[in-house]
């Protein structure tokens, strides 16, 4: 029986080899011959569903096979590269933060030279919103830096507040801007004295301090510079620390004081490097910690061009 079967699969077999070779044969004569065309026509309707199921089945076995073959190691590598892309720019967000901090730290120092002060560095680590001190900030620093209650706490650009209290290992700050906030505060270049006072507005606002001259005569302009005067043994405010410059001067006929619109050296709303006065001047700085003017820069331009001259 098992011979008759072979005997029967070797026929088939070499019946479709001879098909399939009459076929080539006969697909690479161009004839027009109606018998030949005829026979290659049976043959394309015989073997054209084998082929294309035989293409069915492969092609997908394919393109799966060459997909698993490649795919494992490239998305290994695709995610090695994205991770290592992570981490590159981690890194350069990371030095262009300590290069910004390290500029600022080198003009806080710049300024604490400039006055006199002896400074501990600090980093504002959070802002606080609370019912009745709006205006805080927390800083990393504390009793154990020597900082107490009442100390003043300045940036690269001047005036930032006073320290409210201390604990241990970090300190609350009661900004300049806040409504419970004053300070004692004079013109740049002048004996017209008077206080400056928080007014608990929006840190987006551009001036959130008021300025109230003690005269009510005195002559005070847009665009001119507030310093501290500073506070009996410098607790909370040393003298000299820039407060901000007048943007708008409010006259109100009768009245015992002259007011103005201030903005804030400092901006509040975007604090990270201070610095709290651990100890103040030996002798008052009046206004050497204050920034030149644009126009003082402008004309301190050509005189130094002239001796770059010579």
């Amino acid at each position: 029986m098992r011979r008759r079967n072979a005997s029967r699969a070797r026929i088939v077999l070499t019946t479709l080899v001879v098909a399939s070779v009459t076929l080539v044969i006969l697909d690479t004569q161009e004839s027009a011959d109606p018998v030949t065309n005829g026979v290659r026509s049976a043959g394309e309707l015989v073997f054209a569903p084998i082929s294309d199921g035989v293409s069915a089945v492969a092609g997908p076995l394919d393109d799966a096979y060459q997909t698993l073959a490649a795919a494992p190691g490239a998305r290994d590598r695709i995610a090695e590269l994205k991770e290592r892309n992570r981490e590159l720019a981690a890194e350069l967000d990371a030095q262009r933060l300590d290069e910004g901090r390290s500029e600022e730290l080198d003009d806080l120092l710049q300024l604490s030279g400039l006055g006199g002060y002896e400074i501990v560095p600090a980093q504002a680590v959070t802002r606080v919103s609370s019912t009745g001190h709006s205006d805080t900030v927390t800083i990393d620093a504390g009793e154990r830096d020597g900082i107490t209650k009442d100390m003043t706490v300045v940036n690269s650009d001047g005036l930032v507040g006073r320290v409210l209290r201390a604990g241990a290992t970090t300190a609350t700050v009661l900004l300049l801007t806040d409504g419970a906030s004053s300070v004692g505060a004079r013109l740049e270049g002048e004996s017209e004295m008077g206080v400056a006072h928080g007014t608990a507005r929006s840190i987006n606002d551009s001036s959130p301090i008021r300025f109230e001259l003690l005269d009510a005569n005195a002559e005070v302009s847009e665009g001119d510079r507030l310093v501290t005067m500073g506070s009996h043994e410098g607790t909370p405010f040393v003298p000299g620390v820039p407060v901000g410059a007048v943007e708008h001067v409010q006259d109100t006929p009768g009245a015992l004081s002259r007011s103005a619109k201030v903005a804030p050296a400092v901006d509040v709303g975007s604090l990270d490097i201070v610095g709290v006065v651990v100890a103040g001047p030996e002798k008052d700085p009046r206004d050497s910690v204050l920034p030149p003017k644009p126009d003082e820069d402008a004309a301190q331009a050509p005189h130094e061009d002239a001796e770059d001259a010579e």
